[in-house]
């Protein structure tokens, strides 16, 4: 089996190589190729993930390239995580929508167009190449906005599925909180991308005993914390929002947090400086623990577990995707893309049948899926009055001045990566 990263000189990497090395049995990678145009990180990171598969007794083969074309040849599955524009780009979308009022954030918002805008033609692209190289190879996309970048591989034809880890990372906890093992928890996860609810704890499995009310009574303060949303928000809802959510229940409040303390992109910077002086430490043979700040939580799992899905001889297996809805969430046309429990095997995912979201949360999906459907048609036709109507589409911005305002400046730091702009 031959596994390809498009983007496999960031510093996530050696996360997605250890869960690799430890799940070997569940997925046997024969070949794996990092596959990066920084030449220098890709070396410091290709070197430091051959010395995790070492340590670990992995007997696959890692190799690190620049060319994408050979890089992806004979692939099996293409695992996306790149970053147009790098932390610079991110950095602006983190702070030119403050000057509007509104929320700077790299995934929604203003912050999230201008990144969808900036990615979908560079994933399409790479898309291509990959359906020439190999045209039978999985398309397994990280690269955010996840939800948009999906649709927009999907609309393509390509062979894609769309990833988080949102979802794992609250069934750990869950599962922690709860003393079960986290196999046992199964997750009634309703919505779109960094825009979903948990609607139900399941012990077991699908239509399994609903564990959420004694969750939210016995351990409400510990959830909400990690959300940074008020313990009487959740016992209001009855279900437990992603930390996303914060964005839209308490935008103004966010708002004010983020003129007053130093960016997350400018965080995530420093960070991966310091982490890619440990990854140059020849000494170095496991994942440093200052990785667990970095963000990405369980990614390698959650990558391992539906690549071993897509690709395995073994059968189905239920996990949270990004994928056509198809008629789950009724309210909402078949080729929106959600993010729902599927069964995944060979032929790809089928999304299981879900509750249906109160009109609380399912008028928030549809108007979210709305503002997706014209940034997908800004990004792949350009223009600033697609850019425009995005905007004013948006929950987060939804006023003429703001849209104005945003559109300009979204265009002024995004004029180098924006043909058309």
């Amino acid at each position: 089996m031959k596994l390809a990263v498009v983007g496999g000189g960031s510093t996530y990497t050696p996360e997605l190589i250890d869960g690799f090395a430890r799940l070997r049995d569940t997925l046997p990678i024969e070949e794996l190729v990092l596959i990066d145009p920084a030449a220098e990180r890709l070396e410091l990171i290709g070197g430091l993930a051959r010395r995790i598969f070492a340590r670990q007794g992995h007997p696959g083969l890692i190799t690190t390239t620049s060319d994408l074309d050979a890089g992806v040849d004979g692939a099996d599955a293409v695992l996306l995580q790149l970053r147009v524009g790098g932390q610079a780009a991110r950095l602006q979308d983190e702070t030119w929508p403050l000057e509007c009022g509104c929320v700077g954030q790299e995934t929604t918002g203003a912050g999230g167009l201008a990144k969808a805008l900036r990615t979908v033609p560079v994933v399409l692209g790479i898309a291509e190449r990959v359906r020439r190289a190999n045209p039978d190879a999985w398309i397994i996309d990280f690269t955010n906005p996840v939800g948009i970048v999906t649709r927009a591989l999907l609309q393509a034809g390509h062979k894609a599925v769309g990833l988080c880890n949102v979802a794992i990372g609250l069934q750990r906890k869950f599962a922690a909180l709860l003393d079960l093992a986290p196999a046992d928890i199964h997750l009634d996860h309703v919505g779109l991308n960094h825009l979903t609810w948990e609607l139900g704890v399941r012990r077991g499995g699908p239509g399994g005993e609903d564990l959420l009310p004694r969750l939210l009574a016995e351990h409400g303060d510990a959830v909400a914390a990690d959300l940074r949303l008020p313990r009487a928000v959740l016992d209001r809802l009855g279900v437990v929002p992603s930390y996303y959510l914060r964005y839209f229940y308490a935008h103004d409040e966010v708002v004010r947090e983020l003129a007053t303390k130093p960016s997350r992109a400018a965080e995530v910077a420093a960070m991966e400086r310091e982490l890619l002086a440990l990854y140059g430490d020849p000494a170095l043979d496991e994942k440093p623990a200052l990785l667990a700040k970095r963000g990405g939580a369980f990614y390698s799992e959650a990558a391992v577990d539906l690549a071993a899905s897509l690709l395995g001889d073994g059968g189905p297996a239920v996990q949270v995707v990004n994928t056509l809805n198809n008629g789950t969430l009724p309210f909402l046309p078949d080729d929106a893309v959600v993010e729902v429990q599927a069964r995944v095997d060979g032929s790809g995912p089928v999304p299981l049948a879900v509750p249906r979201p109160d009109p609380l949360h399912a008028g928030l999906i549809a108007h979210v899926t709305a503002y997706e459907d014209l940034a997908l048609d800004a990004a792949l036709r350009g223009g600033r009055d697609r850019v425009f109507r995005a905007l004013l589409a948006h929950p987060l911005v939804g006023q003429f001045d703001r849209a104005e305002g945003l559109t300009d400046r979204l265009l002024a730091h995004n004029k180098e990566h924006l043909a058309w702009a």
